[in-house]
């Protein structure tokens, strides 16, 4: 296999595929602008544009919570006996 197989492989997982990741026990934490959040979190009160938030991810990207500190994001988790990955 060259280098250039490896490279145009289709490596997209399918969302229920995410969702099966680590048994339900892996989340990710992703920064979020106010002016986004209302589509994510409908439930969600107005923010001030400009905030910048983390919003805690299940791995298929079901939003769980939303706070205004990582380390927050990263408690939740930690209670929920979720183990957070980075993602990039």
């Amino acid at each position: 296999m060259t280098n250039n197989d490896i490279t145009s492989r289709d490596t997209r997982i399918s969302p229920e595929a995410l969702a099966l990741l680590g048994g339900g026990k892996i989340a990710y934490v992703k920064t979020i602008r106010s002016e986004d959040v209302q589509r994510q979190f409908p439930q969600a009160p107005q923010l001030a544009p400009g905030t910048l938030l983390y919003a805690l991810h299940a791995a298929d990207g079901t939003p769980i919570m939303l706070t205004d500190s990582r380390e927050a994001a990263i408690a939740n988790a930690w209670s929920q006996e979720l183990e957070t990955v980075s993602v990039h």
